[in-house]
């Protein structure tokens, strides 16, 4: 690898299916120079994911129930989505800015299905080939271990695979939350990156926004 330097923004959040929330977003993206956005629960119309800028590349899975959502909005990075590790509520990338590969998943756990599930992907998913993987999702896993205030059992599960995969949790204590509905607030969402990743990945936060 030469000396370039890659720096690629990224944003993930989750819009709750909302028009409102989409339209936000497009405008912070536009903004914030963001590059890559990693949608959860994305803004639904007809079966597709809908609202996002149409000049810039979306990519989803299926054609209902759509959990996930990925938008590349810099033309200079080359995308390829991995079909195989990619489904309704898991779109998998890869990502090829001038000598530098990586894997981006983005992943939308269902608090109803087993989370034994999920992990079977993201083990799917790390098994690829690839040493550098970002991996970001709306876990519904609470954890003190990544700044939550409670734990919960799948918050347990998820620490235990995190351990034994060493992958590493991006996500930097605030006083903010990554999740808020109407029923109440938590940080059940997370970046976690392989170790390859770790010294690349800087100012993680979460927005005001």
């Amino acid at each position: 690898m030469d000396d370039k330097i890659i720096e690629l923004k990224c944003v993930q959040i989750n819009l709750q299916h909302s028009r409102g929330a989409t339209a936000n977003l497009v405008k912070y993206a536009a903004d914030n120079k963001v590059d890559i956005i990693c949608i959860q629960e994305p803004y639904i119309y007809r079966g597709r994911a809908a609202g996002l800028d149409y000049k810039y590349r979306t990519y989803t899975v299926g054609e209902s129930q759509i959990g996930t959502a990925k938008t590349i909005r810099n033309k200079a990075v080359d995308v390829m989505i991995i079909s195989q590790l990619s489904d309704k509520d898991t779109v998998t990338l890869q990502i090829t800015r001038w000598d530098t590969i990586l894997i981006l998943a983005n992943m939308y756990w269902d608090r109803q299905k087993p989370i034994e599930q999920d992990l079977t992907k993201v083990d799917k998913i790390l098994k690829h080939g690839i040493r550098e993987e970002v991996i970001a999702m709306h876990s519904k896993a609470r954890s003190t271990t990544w700044h939550d205030t409670t734990t919960n059992n799948r918050g347990k599960q998820l620490e235990e695979y995190i351990i034994s995969k060493q992958l590493h949790i991006m996500n930097e204590p605030s006083t903010k939350t990554t999740f808020e509905n109407r029923i109440g607030k938590s940080k059940i969402d997370l970046t976690l990156a392989t170790s390859n990743l770790l010294r690349k990945i800087t100012d993680w936060s979460i927005s005001d926004e």
